[in-house]
């Protein structure tokens, strides 16, 4: 393709994402451009399929499900990470592979021109000392070149072990970002980008979601009776009992303060229900002890809010709506699991409640 061909496919491509974003009312964004810019450029498979389903089906593209679709297939979840100081180590550990590589280019060139004279002084050699002139270069030459290979090879060697040292530093440095410090589990940040992708997937797929809010009953009384310290413990007896509960595709996060939320991919609001007060009884079950003092502080109970996620609502109505449902269970008397149906995007019907208060997993 030459250089004018390539500038006229650019342009084919940037007039038709700007006409779809003015035909679907899409704000000419630099983040929605680059949405569609690469939806004709054909450059990202799943963005494409993704938003051929939300073409043919007629979804609207509000400035919530723009920031959605550019977060999952145009972003990574990990703002937070400082990786400009791991990719600067990066740098420099590449500058020093082609360093190397260069050097063995020039040192290789070298020793074939060596060749080349000694070559041709065969040919015109007519003396042995001669002979034994020309060989004994070649042989210093086949040693130098025998010893740059082992440098060569020691470096690479090195190279590799700083550069995976470097991988699971960016690793860490990714997990960190995205972990709760206290319990170990998701933080906001997490959820908040887990809960798009599942929500984007099952628009896809036609799979349902539904998502857990959780929040430890009279937590600050707790919390002021018996310490910060106590109060901590049970934040993480609470996620511990939340990964002990989950499978590997579900994903408990620490939503805020003493708050949680669980996301459900592939599933129902039943099961999501079930699950609910599987975990609630657990919870009931734990005793909390003051590890300084080993006494026994009795157990504490949770509140769970339930809610299955409507294909095409902004994310902000799902967890409103499984929020609805945790106070419900609050003011209802807490230690209890409520959930109220799926509400349409336009005109939110009022909440029908449910209540569960035994285990039916």
């Amino acid at each position: 393709m030459t250089e004018q061909n390539a500038q006229d496919q650019v342009l084919s491509f940037a007039t038709a994402a700007l006409k779809i974003m003015d035909e679907r009312n899409i704000a000419p964004t630099p983040n929605n451009f680059t949405v569609w810019y690469s939806y004709f450029c054909g450059n990202r498979p799943d963005l494409n399929r993704a938003l051929a389903i939300m073409l043919d089906s007629g979804c609207e593209f509000t400035p919530e499900r723009n920031a959605q679709i550019f977060a999952k297939y145009c972003t990574a979840p990990y703002e937070a990470v400082p990786m400009h100081l791991i990719a600067e180590r990066m740098e420099a550990e590449l500058a020093r592979v082609l360093g190397t590589i260069d050097k063995v280019g020039r040192g290789a060139a070298d020793y074939g021109r060596t060749l080349e004279t000694v070559q041709v002084a065969l040919v015109d050699a007519t003396q042995s000392e001669t002979l034994v002139d020309v060989l004994s270069r070649v042989l210093d030459q086949t040693r130098a070149m025998r010893q740059q290979s082992r440098d060569v090879e020691r470096q690479l060697k090195d190279s590799l072990t700083e550069v995976s040292k470097l991988r699971d530093q960016l690793e860490e440095a990714r997990r960190e970002a995205m972990t709760d410090g206290l319990t170990g589990i998701a933080n906001r940040k997490m959820f908040d980008f887990v809960l798009r992708q599942a929500a984007l997937d099952g628009m896809e797929s036609g799979d349902p979601l539904s998502l857990l809010m959780l929040d430890i009953d009279h937590f600050k009384r707790f919390n002021d009776t018996h310490g910060h310290h106590v109060g901590d413990q049970v934040l993480r007896l609470l996620a511990a009992v939340l990964k002990q509960s989950v499978k590997g595709q579900d994903t408990p996060a620490r939503y805020g303060g003493e708050e949680f939320a669980v996301v459900l991919p592939q599933t129902v609001l039943e099961n999501a229900v079930k699950l609910a007060d599987a975990i609630r009884l657990r919870v009931a079950r734990r005793s909390v002890v003051n590890r300084a003092t080993s006494q026994r502080l009795g157990s504490f109970t949770v509140s769970i809010g339930v809610a299955e996620f409507t294909p095409g609502e902004p994310l902000r109505q799902l967890v409103e709506r499984a929020d609805r449902a945790l106070y419900a269970a609050k003011r209802a008397g807490r230690n209890r699991v409520m959930s109220e149906p799926a509400e349409p995007c336009e005109s939110p019907p009022a909440p029908v409640v449910t209540a569960v208060s035994s285990s039916q997993r």
